[in-house]
């Protein structure tokens, strides 16, 4: 797929290019001339941009990093009355790609099986993530270990959950959340929090109501 024509690429172009074939083939084929194809220009313009492939590679990273971890750190820390609207909150990341890219996701942990500078990136927004969720935990009293292990329950269920491609209808997820609630706080669901989130999801991804 062809990310776009220009006689002169900007730097957007270049690192649209490259997220796209990060995503479809992996991070091995993120390369110069890969690029230069997809945008129909000579190879010469990255040098224009980038210094070298690795800056390209870090900016991916970057990238990645402002994105997805970020989103489910300022998802934790979103207002919330309650533990359930919390957890509400956390998952607008699951249900709108604007906030969190999973085939990105994806490409970036399959990336890190195989290159340990980038595993080691992952790593510590993983903790960075775990912590901010520990830290909403605690918001609503959950004691110091309980907090940081309902914050490892519920982040890797997530993803967990993207990497199972169940491909099952938002509706039947929706249906499913106030067991979920249940299951991540050990307390009663948020009525309210349900029926905001339901129509959140519903409206991000064009579902009727």
């Amino acid at each position: 797929m062809t990310v776009a024509t220009h006689v002169k690429a900007t730097r957007q172009d270049w690192l649209s290019a490259a997220l796209a074939q990060l995503t479809e083939t992996g991070a091995d084929q993120v390369k110069i001339l890969n690029l230069a194809a997809r945008l129909s220009v000579s190879r010469s313009s990255f040098y224009w941009y980038f210094k070298s492939r690795e800056e390209l590679l870090s900016a991916l990273l970057d990238h990645w990093e402002a994105q997805n971890p970020a989103a489910f750190i300022a998802q934790s820390e979103a207002p919330a009355e309650t533990i359930g609207e919390a957890v509400c909150n956390v998952f607008r990341c699951v249900v709108n790609p604007a906030l969190f890219d999973t085939s990105l996701d994806f490409a970036v942990r399959d990336w890190a099986r195989r290159d340990a500078a980038v595993r080691a990136k992952l790593d510590a927004a993983d903790q960075r993530v775990l912590a901010a969720l520990a830290q909403m935990f605690a918001r609503f009293d959950y004691p110091k270990a309980e907090a940081f292990t309902r914050a490892r329950v519920l982040f890797y269920m997530q993803l967990g959950y993207n990497s199972a491609e169940l491909n099952e209808p938002m509706e039947t997820r929706l249906e499913a959340i106030p067991h979920y609630l249940l299951a991540f706080t050990g307390r009663e669901p948020d009525q309210h929090a349900i029926t905001e989130f339901r129509a959140y999801a519903r409206a991000v991804t064009g579902d009727p109501p």
